[in-house]
């Protein structure tokens, strides 16, 4: 059975589309393909633009604060692909502003050569386009030391641990994150199964393929959000858009605070969980 949205909500959206956004949006959604030529969405488009949006809601209050904190902030999108997220925060946040840049991060060099011509187009002076893995982003001396906001919509795997290690890195102030495709601690579990089944009853969770791969998932957002923690921000976690938009629905939102009296704590409960589910070969990715 398909989950796909029924056409109305498509007609509804565009509806909505076309009475909230200007000329040149609808123009960039064009040029985007998520908007056909006659200005239509369709049911893979659709899906598309409402995470990308509903992304945008949860950046902009990120965005406000950055602003009032600094004369140029700095937003840097990790795994970028064809950079609709930065596309779409540009056009409805920085394109009115004469200071804000977004930095787009893509190891796909045919996609950051076409986001660039797209923003020479448009006019989006203050958008970078990166042909960089995010764990080279770390190390480029092109991207700055200092960075506002650091995002990654569906980075696979580790990618979005590169992007937490960045942020850390340039002390971000906002870390917002859809995590996506986790495998490797899956594969850590899998590997001491037979000896995690003989020690403890609590490994029944992830015993069977499927579990193990679900359960692996959930408990890589969980030390990452651990990790946050440790690292003094205050995180928030919840979904992104409903499930039939994406099966990929974890949002995790990080603000930076001042003071973090849980940091302690938090580091103390991602070690106990490293250690009782077998998974010293991971602690530098999650207790650093």
């Amino acid at each position: 059975m398909s989950n796909l949205p029924p056409s109305a909500d498509i007609q509804s959206d565009q509806s909505q589309l076309g009475q909230s956004q200007s000329s040149q949006s609808i123009e960039l959604l064009k040029r985007l393909h998520i908007l056909t030529r006659d200005g239509k969405l369709n049911q893979d488009s659709h899906r598309k633009l409402k995470q990308v949006q509903h992304l945008c809601q949860f950046i902009a209050p990120l965005l406000n604060a950055a602003f009032a904190a600094t004369s140029d902030p700095v937003l840097v999108d990790h795994g970028a692909g064809k950079s609709y997220l930065g596309f779409i925060l540009y056009d409805e946040f920085l394109k009115t502003r004469d200071t804000g840049r977004v930095f787009s991060i893509e190891q796909r060099a045919e996609l950051v050569q076409s986001s660039r011509r797209l923003a020479d187009k448009l006019g989006f002076r203050r958008m970078r386009f990166h042909d960089l893995t995010v764990a080279e982003a770390a190390a480029a001396s092109e991207l700055p030391a200092r960075v506002d906001i650091v995002t990654a919509l569906h980075a696979c795997d580790t990618a979005t641990d590169d992007a937490i290690r960045f942020a850390l890195a340039r002390e971000a102030a906002a870390i917002v994150l859809v995590p996506c495709c986790q495998a490797e601690l899956a594969a850590a579990l899998r590997h001491s199964k037979a000896e995690a089944l003989a020690r403890t009853p609590l490994a029944e969770l992830w015993r069977h393929p499927l579990h193990t791969r679900e359960f692996g998932a959930h408990v890589t957002n969980v030390l990452r959000c651990l990790l946050l923690q440790a690292h003094g921000y205050q995180v928030t976690v919840t979904e992104l858009v409903g499930w039939e938009h994406s099966l990929k629905n974890e949002l995790i939102v990080a603000r930076r605070t001042k003071d973090a009296p849980g940091s302690a704590h938090a580091r103390a409960c991602a070690e106990s969980i490293v250690a009782q589910l077998g998974l010293d070969t991971l602690r530098g990715r999650f207790l650093y």
